[in-house]
This record gives structure tokens, C-alpha cells and sequence, in this order.
């Protein structure tokens, strides 16, 4: 079995997903990994607006929860994924942030090159990520000292049974898994700490050294 992409140690099978027991972290076999054509067709059928009052008040709970109390003061912020519909970035820009929008197939261009940010939100896009780790450790490059990576990925049921039966891994784009273990992992590798998890999707990482 392949090792962990986020702590190296081994991982076994479960069904088409290698599954660490080390940090709780759950990837699909390469081989099941959907094309990227595939991937932004599917993408492109989220009709995700400012005219969708659920998916608007779920991310004005995140800018509440993950985003104000760990980082009060905040100038410029990047909504790294923000995909066909950037709706956290006008929300974010509303509240007074200067906000960049990067994504890969909707808003490829690299705006953050040369750039660090007082605030980077990531949503529903680590699940999507073949190499999360690097991906994280690219955002804290890009973080003002006292920065804030908020992250929103929904946490696997820790339970073999009930992750086979759980209905985000019906989305083939979603190819990989975390608890809040996996992310504090994650966090550690890269220099960084948590400031806030809601223990089931949200989680706020901090550039800041302990008090």
C-alpha cells in the first residue's frame, strides 16, 4: 500500500481508498482519480449565487465563526478555489477586505504570486486536493505574519462502515478525507496552529505564536 500523503506511514485498503490510521487522513486510489476535464465539468454544474440564501448563510456562519474571532483585524484577504461562482469573495469584499479569487479552471491566473495576505480562505476545495499537503504549505508561504488559513471540508466519519455509506464520497470529485487530527497534522508539518475547529467542517489555522 501506498504511504500517507500527509504523514508517510502506511495506510491500508478500504474498498478504492487508502486509509491512515496514523493521522486519519483518507485518499482515493490514484487509479479512481476522474480526468481534470471531467473534474471542471462537474464543477461547472454548481449553481452556487448570491441568490441562494442556504449557501450564502452557510458561508456568513464560516466568516463568523472561522474567520472573525481568530483574525479581528484583516486588510487583504485570498479565496483560494472560489470557483464558477466566487460568492465568499463579494461576501468577504462587502465586509471591507481587499479580496484576490484564485481558481484553477475558472480563475486561473496566479494573483497571489509575490503577494501574502492577512486571511486565506480555502472552501470545499481540500477534498479535492491529490497533494494536500503541499498545497497548504504553498498558502502559509503566502500568509502575513499573524495570517489565518480558514478551511471548510466536511470531516470523515471515522468508521469504515459509515464512511462507504457517507454521501460526499459520491462526488468524484472529492478524492481526499481528513478528520481534525489530519488537518493539526498537517498544520504542524507546515509551522502553523489552530485557532478554531467546529469539530465538523471548520478550521482555522494561525501563522501567530502561542501566547
Amino acid at each position: 500500500m501506498p504511504p500517507c500523503k500527509v504523514c508517510s506511514t502506511g495506510t491500508r485498503a478500504v474498498a478504492d481508498y487508502h486509509w491512515c490510521d496514523s493521522c486519519d487522513f483518507i485518499s482515493l486510489d490514484e487509479s479512481k482519480i476522474v480526468s481534470a476535464e471531467r473534474e471542471k465539468k462537474e464543477y461547472s454544474f454548481h449553481q452556487n449565487s448570491l441568490e441562494n440564501e442556504g449557501y450564502v448563510n452557510m458561508f456568513r456562519d464560516f466568516i463568523d465563526r472561522a474567520i472573525r474571532p481568530c483574525k479581528p483585524q484583516i486588510t487583504t484577504a485570498l479565496d483560494f478555489g472560489s470557483g464558477p461562482g466566487p460568492v465568499l469573495a463579494e461576501l468577504l469584499r462587502r465586509e471591507g477586505f481587499e479580496t484576490d479569487i484564485y481558481d484553477k479552471y475558472f480563475s486561473p491566473d496566479k494573483v497571489y504570486f509575490n503577494k501574502k495576505y492577512d486571511l486565506i480562505t480555502a472552501t470545499e476545495v481540500f477534498e479535492h486536493l491529490r497533494d494536500p499537503l503541499a498545497t497548504m504549505k504553498l498558502l502559509k508561504d503566502h500568509l502575513n505574519e499573524g495570517g489565518v488559513l480558514a478551511i471548510m471540508t466536511l470531516f470523515h466519519p471515522n468508521d469504515e462502515e459509515e464512511f462507504l455509506k457517507w454521501w460526499y464520497i459520491r462526488d468524484a470529485t472529492h478524492i481526499a478525507f481528513y478528520m481534525p487530527r489530519t488537518l493539526e497534522r498537517m498544520a504542524l508539518e507546515c509551522g502553523m496552529r489552530v485557532q478554531y475547529c467546529d469539530g465538523k467542517r471548520f478550521m482555522s489555522l494561525s501563522l501567530s505564536s502561542p501566547q
